[in-house]
């Protein structure tokens, strides 16, 4: 009795395993009940991984100051990585905020610095070293290029990983209904661009019988970065250690012969009274009111601060006359022509993530996986320009905005963490300018490699920069003579150890296979 019951037993059980296993192979139920129902052994869905990027800056939405009530960006990216994003921005004292909360051990999980910041906080070990999960970084890496890497090489380690590159924009633009008027034409070197601002401040080109204009303004020593570059040298506010790379080989602008000639040129246009005389003191759109006011005829910006729409608009209510146009590099004395410089090493800014994710492999991993996402071809045009068919439009290789993209989009900027082709962006989201947007990006500018370089010890480049700064002003307003030239350079190597940076240069552009 006992058999037949354990048989029986087998029996019914093997008649359960086939019924089983004829409903895993069939097709399952896609309407009713059963198809409501999740199956008894399914795993709950699991858990959004909370990440929290933290970056300077702040955001305007339209619905006004902060991000807008319907975060677009965010919904789809939670959605299709199932993340929880916190975004947090800081308009001020950024850096002692991160530093506070790093020292706290609360450091958010993806931080979007400045190379500077990132040499910094690598000194004391809080970082991570991104070059072991570089593999699984492989969008990332198409999206940004393998060679922009050495952006964010610190001490010899990958510490943290450079935005796409972007365009270097700026250069001359010049009141052509003031040529015009003076029966002159565009100026194309040193010396006529000096001859034209003359005669916009001796020759009444506003015409209005007084002698109330002036030939050139900008914002600080830039506004003479192309006549720097004429001479081939430069002295950027954004690269006042300029260590200028051309062909492989590496100079220093400071040490150039042609930087004392492009000091001399500098100081006749100073001479002659023909510049802003606070130009050195402008600060934002100063030298901007002045030129929109019809105070100078020659200003040195970019195509963003001249002529979007909400630009125009502004100098065309101030002087519906004025006619602003771009210029092309100016030639030098010896053929030499660039608008100014672009340094190599620059990124909008650095991914740099906390040691402390090396024990948390379920956000690291999930981090890595959205900065692959959002260098897709499908992420990245959501961070750029919203939602597809509805901020913007894809008809073959051309995107085109919609009408509630260009009332909606102007926030995504903040989650672009990877960067973006920015030629095409630009020139996607300001169609009307493209033309002048093309211009500047391809003017031939000098470049510069000293954003690539670890700052050595014992050399302070906040006071070097300071020092190099005050001194050239002194040259060009004739203060110190530029005979005295080799003073200075002195002074520099003495007082601020200059000759250790220049070495590090040297030594770090080698190694990192800048230099032939």
């Amino acid at each position: 009795m006992k058999k037949k019951s354990v048989t029986a037993i087998l029996l019914a059980m093997s008649v359960l395993a086939a019924c089983s296993s004829n409903k895993t192979s069939s097709t399952p139920a896609t309407t009713g009940e059963a198809s409501a129902k999740p199956a008894a052994s399914a795993k709950p869905a699991a858990a959004p991984v909370k990440l929290e990027i933290m970056q300077e800056g702040s955001v305007t939405s339209a619905d006004g100051p902060g991000f807008p009530k319907d975060d677009f960006v965010k919904n789809e990216l939670n959605k299709k990585l199932n993340t929880d994003l916190t975004m947090t921005m800081e308009a001020n004292d950024f850096v002692t905020k991160l530093n506070t909360r790093i020292a706290g051990g609360n450091p958010p999980d993806l931080m979007l610095i400045t190379k500077d910041l990132v040499q910094k906080l690598s000194q004391s070990g809080v970082l991570l070293d991104m070059a072991p999960y570089l593999d699984k970084l492989g969008d990332y890496k198409k999206f940004v290029t393998a060679d922009q890497l050495p952006k964010g090489v610190v001490g010899g380690k990958q510490i943290a990983l450079p935005k796409a590159p972007g365009i270097t924009i700026f250069t001359y633009w010049i009141r052509k209904d003031w040529l015009d008027k003076l029966q002159l034409k565009a100026p194309t070197t040193v010396d006529e661009l000096f001859n034209v601002a003359k005669a916009f401040t001796e020759n009444d080109p506003d015409g209005n019988g007084k002698k109330d204009t002036l030939g050139i303004t900008g914002t600080g020593m830039d506004t003479f970065a192309p006549v720097f570059g004429a001479y081939g040298v430069t002295n950027s506010s954004s690269s006042l250690t300029p260590s200028i790379l051309l062909n492989g080989k590496l100079t220093n602008a400071l040490y150039d012969p042609a930087m004392k000639d492009a000091l001399t040129s500098v100081k006749k246009f100073v001479d002659a009274g023909v510049v802003d005389p606070e130009f050195l003191s402008n600060k934002g759109n100063t030298s901007k009111d002045k030129a929109y006011q019809g105070k100078v005829g020659i200003i040195y910006d970019g195509w963003s601060g001249i002529v979007r729409d909400e630009q125009v608009k502004i100098w065309k209510q101030a002087n519906p006359n004025a006619d602003w146009v771009q210029l092309s590099a100016l030639k030098g004395p010896n053929g030499l022509q660039f608008a100014g410089t672009k340094d190599v090493g620059a990124s909008g800014a650095m991914i740099a993530l906390p040691k402390s994710l090396e024990k948390q492999p379920e956000k690291l991993n999930k981090i890595i996986e959205l900065l692959n996402y959002v260098s897709t071809t499908e992420g990245n045009n959501l961070v750029d320009y919203g939602v597809k068919d509805v901020h913007f439009k894809v008809e073959g290789d051309k995107i085109s905005i919609t009408d509630q993209g260009k009332k909606e989009n102007g926030y995504t900027f903040v989650y672009q963490f990877t960067g973006r082709p920015e030629l095409p962006y630009l020139k996607t989201k300001f169609p009307g300018q493209a033309a002048f947007i093309d211009l500047e990006a391809n003017l031939p500018r000098l470049p510069v490699v000293d954003k690539m370089i670890d700052l050595p010890a014992g050399f302070n480049k906040a006071d070097a920069d300071t020092f190099i700064q005050e001194e050239m002003t002194k040259f060009v307003y004739g203060k110190t003579p530029i005979a005295d030239y080799s003073k200075f350079l002195a002074t520099l190597e003495g007082t601020y150890n200059y000759k250790l940076y220049t070495d590090a240069v040297t030594k770090q552009a080698a190694a990192l296979g800048l230099t032939k």
